[in-house]
């Protein structure tokens, strides 16, 4: 997938480009053993679902997103690629109940092997986080996990100048937005059913927070 070979009508991000390698390098080895359902939360231009899709012919994957015009890139990629554990992009709005789900697709999202979000939480209000986290853990089957990648404070601290001047230019965007505090996640996790089990250094002084399902 390459800039030379976008479809009509899809987008293509930089930020594909430098990450998915190393997102896959995370989240790759559990899937690959797993089979079953994945949702991702947000997909953005859709360059993520399809080339993950791919490596992982066992899984259906379900993408999303809020905004019309990524909605549109991400069925673009998907028809492109012609793959066939790729669902139709569903609209979705992390703070609203079921997700704005409508009730067919709301009952079809249980039971899922994985959850996978990718830079959300921190251009969102807080209420995302809490409706994202707060929904994944009923929608899970009871070994499943989601996968939250993006920049995290680390105990109210920046990890790198970088993320401290991203995080000022969020909030000068739009003060309801910022980068989130791992410890913040993880007590609103352990609220909703969730477990951090693991935090994942990644490229860019970004995180990979593996995030595991509790009880039955």
């Amino acid at each position: 997938m390459t800039e030379r070979n976008i479809p009509a009508q899809a987008l293509d991000a930089p930020a594909f480009h430098r990450n998915h390698e190393p997102i896959w390098s995370a989240i790759g080895p559990w899937l690959l053993r797993q089979s079953g359902h994945v949702f991702e939360a947000g997909s953005g231009t859709g360059q993520h679902v399809v080339t993950f899709a791919r490596k992982s012919p066992n899984i259906t994957w379900w993408p999303s997103d809020h905004s019309e015009a990524y909605l549109g890139s991400i069925e673009a990629w998907r028809h492109n690629s012609g793959l066939p554990n790729i669902r139709p992009a569903r609209r979705i709005d992390l703070s609203a109940p079921d997700w704005g789900l409508n009730a067919e697709d709301s009952a079809a999202l249980r039971d899922l092997t994985a959850i996978f979000c990718a830079n959300v939480v921190h251009i969102a209000p807080w209420n995302v986080a809490e409706g994202l986290l707060g929904q994944a853990a009923a929608r899970l089957k009871p070994d499943g996990r989601l996968y939250l990648y993006g920049p995290f404070m680390r105990e109210g601290q920046h990890t790198a100048p970088s993320n401290a001047a991203f995080d000022a230019s969020l909030r000068a965007q739009n003060p309801q937005w910022g980068v989130r505090d791992i410890a913040d996640l993880a007590s609103l996790a352990s609220v909703s059913g969730l477990m951090l089990a693991e935090i994942v250094p990644m490229p860019a002084n970004n995180f990979m927070l593996i995030l595991e399902r509790t009880g039955s």
